[in-house]
């Protein structure tokens, strides 16, 4: 993951030397934004229960860095463990969750307790420590399906399944830990991240890399429904380098919600016919399953509030992050 050479300067400048606390570290945006971290000279503690992840990443750099990488296997149910894992850290980045719609519509209990009674054990446990910044991952789920477009924060949220019900709790927690508590928290909505790293071994992987799975496989594109539903595609090192912004960010920070997304929107066809071109497979039809239970028809972020609060501008394509995307998997099924 390639960041322009100003961003890296502006991130290094307030992340040097500076402890964080990442949860689900051990995952696919937690493993890039560790990436940069330690690239702009942070210490970093880790706390992973490895449920959705591997050590595989971040071993080799706790290889490297053994004295800016420490990483605690446990669940942030685990108080005690977030308690270690959070001593003397200034920043915490809240990403560990249930992490899937179709996941939390199959197992809504596990779902609301990883989420929700998660992050209120994470928030707690930050106060404890006298961290001075949480920030949270969110979901562009919060908003569900709306009338018009693009998806506004002011916008009533209109969740459609457990998974966006725990995050919106998710970003009320934050809210209030901050009005009662006075600990500086911001939630950000992530639209439909993607990249190199994702997973495509199960059914509830991220649609672009099950497509590029399938299709260097030989195998057809899988749609679920009828494709014309659109998404605010993200390449992940757009939304890394808004999270660190947000912890970064000198306006004090009281629980406010920002989208994280591009301002563009591709249908889920015109997802699969660029991964189709970018791995060479143009021949090859999708094939089309019924649509799944809780999950949107349309979503589009608006990044007005980002830009102007955090400074948020996004840093790759689509169709930059498809190419790249596309590279590392094709990189990794040969090493199979």
């Amino acid at each position: 993951m390639r960041l322009p050479a100003d961003t890296v300067t502006r991130l290094r400048a307030f992340y040097e030397g500076r402890s964080v606390a990442v949860t689900g570290g051990a995952g696919f945006i937690g493993g890039h934004l560790i990436d940069v971290l330690m690239a702009v000279g942070a210490s970093v503690s880790v706390i992973d229960d490895l449920s959705n992840s591997t050590l595989e990443h971040l071993a080799g750099l706790i290889e490297l860095e053994p004295d800016r990488l420490h990483f605690f296997h446990a669940s942030i149910l685990d108080a005690s463990a977030l308690q270690q894992a959070f001593a003397n850290c200034q920043t915490v980045f809240h990403l560990a969750a249930v992490g899937s719609v179709t996941k939390s519509v199959a197992d809504p209990v596990r779902s609301w307790t990883v989420n929700a009674t998660g992050t209120l054990r994470v928030l707690e446990a930050a106060r404890a420590a006298r961290v001075e910044r949480v920030v949270a991952a969110s979901s562009s789920s919060v908003y569900g399906d709306q009338p018009v477009l693009p998806n506004v924060e002011t916008m009533l949220p209109r969740p459609m399944s457990p998974y966006g019900v725990t995050k919106l709790t998710d970003e009320h927690l934050l809210s209030v830990w901050a009005q009662n508590y006075g600990l500086s928290t911001a939630s950000l909505r992530y639209f439909n991240v993607f990249g190199p790293r994702q997973s495509a071994d199960s059914q509830y992987g991220a649609a672009l890399a099950i497509f590029a799975k399938r299709l260097l496989n030989g195998q057809p594109a899988r749609i679920f429904g009828d494709g014309k539903q659109s998404r605010d595609m993200t390449f992940v090192s757009n939304c890394v380098v808004a999270t660190l912004l947000a912890g970064a960010c000198s306006t004090r920070l009281t629980g406010q919600v920002f989208n994280i997304g591009t301002g563009r929107a591709v249908t889920v066809l015109e997802i699969a016919a660029a991964v189709a071109r970018e791995v060479g497979a143009t021949q090859q039809d999708p094939v089309f399953e019924p649509a799944r239970p809780g999950e949107v028809r349309h979503s589009l972020a608006d990044i007005t509030e980002a830009r102007k609060v955090l400074g948020y501008e996004p840093v790759a394509t689509f169709e930059e992050g498809i190419k790249e995307t596309v590279a590392w998997f094709r990189h990794a099924f040969a090493g199979t």
